[in-house]
C-alpha cells in the first residue's frame, strides 16, 4: 500500500515529462488512457501497466491529467473464467449422465407396464439399471453438480415407480400399515 502511495505522489511531480504528451484528440473521440513511453519516463511503472495517465476535461479551455496506479487483474478473471467453464462442462456431463440413466430405467419400467403375462424375475435387469442410475445420482451429488435434496428426490422418484410396478403385476402388495401411512 505505501509502495502504491508512493508511486501515486511521484506523479505530482512529473509535469515536465506530461508536456511532451500530446492531449489533444479527435473531437468526436472520446478520451483514451495514455500511457509513457519507456525513455520518456524512467519509472518502469509505465511500461508495465500499472499506473495509467488519462486526460480529464473540467472545462472547454482547462484541461487536466489524473494519474492512477491500479494493478493488473485481467489475469486472474480469464483464470476464474477458464475454471468456470471447465466446471460448467464437467456438471453438464454429470447432469446428462443423470438423466440418461433415469430415462432408461422409466422407459424400460413403461415396457414392463404394458406388457402382459409378465414374470417377476423380468424386473431383475431393471434393478440392474436402477443401481447404475442410484450410483449416477450419487456421484452427482457428491460432486456439487446436483443438491442432496434433489438426489434424494429422483431416486425416490425411481423406488415408487418400481413399486408401482410390482403392484400392477401382483408381485408386491402393500401392508395395510404401509397403505394408511402412504
Amino acid at each position: 500500500m505505501a509502495a502504491s502511495m508512493a508511486h501515486c505522489v511521484s506523479c505530482y511531480g512529473l509535469t515536465a515529462k506530461l508536456n511532451t504528451l500530446n492531449l489533444s484528440t479527435a473531437p468526436n473521440a472520446a478520451f483514451k488512457p495514455l500511457s509513457f513511453s519507456s525513455n520518456t519516463c524512467t519509472l518502469s511503472l509505465f511500461s508495465r501497466g500499472l499506473v495509467s495517465v488519462c486526460p480529464v476535461q473540467l472545462s472547454p479551455k482547462r484541461r487536466s491529467i489524473v494519474c492512477e496506479v491500479g494493478t493488473k487483474k485481467a489475469d486472474s478473471a480469464a483464470k476464474r473464467a477458464r475454471q468456470a467453464e471447465k466446471r460448467r462442462i464437467y456438471h453438464k456431463a454429470k447432469k446428462s449422465e443423470v438423466r440418461t440413466r433415469m430415462k432408461k430405467v422409466l422407459e424400460a419400467l413403461e415396457v414392463l407396464v404394458k406388457k402382459q403375462g409378465v414374470e417377476a424375475e423380468e424386473i431383475l435387469p431393471i434393478e440392474k439399471l436402477i443401481a447404475e442410475a442410484y450410483s449416477a445420482i450419487d456421484k452427482a451429488v457428491k460432486a456439487g453438480t446436483l443438491h442432496r435434496n434433489t438426489g434424494a428426490r429422483r431416486k425416490s422418484r425411481l423406488a415408487r415407480r418400481k413399486k408401482a410396478v410390482e403392484i400392477h403385476h401382483g408381485w408386491y402388495t402393500p401392508s395395510p400399515s404401509e397403505a394408511t401411512t402412504v
